[in-house]
């Protein structure tokens, strides 16, 4: 047990420098190509630091245990355990990071333009892939446009995302960066290739720390007696989600609520498409008791933020974030019970 803690309290701390890496060149990627701060936090950001949590059902599936019902229970845990933990839990620990600052009154006012195409795309595409759960098995040609329909549905979202991005720049919302970039103070230039270098290298320490997180988690749940299924839907997504709140925390902290806030429903986009795409062709994917809740939680948690968006035009009052904890709460109670 001591070692599997000391493993978890190592990565973590390898988890913190990478993500300071990373999202010190992020910004000035976005600051030298002149793009929004909506698609630097929504795509970006979001897509870099879902790598990790990405690889976790790709690995049980393509390349899991012998036993097959064990790696597919973990592959649809990890899937649809992302985005309930995005939605519930890193929301809540964002604004819990500010509350001191702003007041429970307090509001975070990420671009609402974005923030609303994130949020209608992500309940249009993760009610479809719930609705996927009843089509039969069987029918794979069902399934495959299901899968099919999934995919174009983020590749649409990308469409839309860059598109707004020259007028948002023009309306204030460019990427800018308010603090040097770490290689450049070993002496290097900054340009487009020391930013790559320290991406490249704040992305592998995410991955890195990620994956060591995740052994620690899956060695203290295992001495623990927590089955496969309990462990991807609760343990496995806060070890993988874990690069989400501290880039988002660093952002928010920082004043940059587009950055925070996109690099959560972005990811939750990434995560609500291209993932249940996958899980539909390569799994079961059917609707037991556990998957439901899960799936109910996480969108009526998202309805929440896009209900919230809509009444409160000029941001986000923390209180409903905070909000969002309760949902998690809510399931953590459902899943145990």
């Amino acid at each position: 047990m001591t070692v599997f803690l000391l493993t978890l309290l190592i990565m973590l701390i390898v988890i913190l420098i990478a993500s300071e890496l990373f999202t010190n060149a992020l910004e000035h990627l976005g600051e030298k190509l002149n793009i929004s701060e909506g698609v630097t936090g929504s795509l970006f950001a979001a897509i870099g630091t879902a790598l990790p949590e990405t690889m976790v059902p790709l690995l049980a599936l393509l390349a899991g245990t012998a036993d097959a019902n064990i790696n597919e229970e973990i592959g649809v845990g990890a899937i649809l355990g992302a985005p309930l933990m995005l939605s519930t839990l890193s929301t809540c620990l964002m604004a819990f990071s500010v509350l001191r600052q702003r007041g429970i009154a307090g509001r975070i006012r990420p671009e609402r333009s974005g923030f609303v195409r994130d949020l209608n795309v992500f309940l249009f595409a993760f009610v479809l892939a719930a609705a996927a759960m009843y089509v039969p098995q069987q029918e794979r040609y069902i399934r495959g446009a299901l899968s099919v329909a999934l995919v174009l549905t983020y590749v649409v979202y990308i469409i839309l995302t860059l598109r707004a991005s020259a007028v948002l720049v023009e309306d204030g919302h460019a990427t800018e960066t308010d603090s040097k970039m770490y290689i450049a103070r070993l002496g290097l230039p900054t340009n487009l290739l020391t930013i790559l270098l320290q991406l490249a290298l704040g992305l592998a320490l995410l991955v890195y720390g990620a994956e060591g997180f995740i052994y620690g988690v899956e060695g203290v749940a295992h001495l623990l007696g927590i089955s496969a299924l309990l462990l991807s839907l609760l343990i496995i997504p806060i070890a993988t989600e874990l690069p989400e709140k501290v880039n988002s925390i660093l952002w928010i902290r920082r004043g940059k609520d587009t950055l925070a806030f996109g690099n959560i429903t972005g990811a939750m986009v990434f995560q609500g498409t291209l993932l249940p795409a996958i899980g539909i062709m390569l799994t079961p994917w059917q609707p037991r008791i556990e998957v439901l809740s899960g799936v109910l939680i996480t969108v009526l948690a998202a309805a929440w933020l896009r209900m919230n968006s809509r009444k409160h035009g000029n941001g986000l009052p923390l209180w409903a974030l905070l909000v969002n904890g309760l949902f998690y709460i809510t399931f953590l109670g459902m899943t145990l019970w």
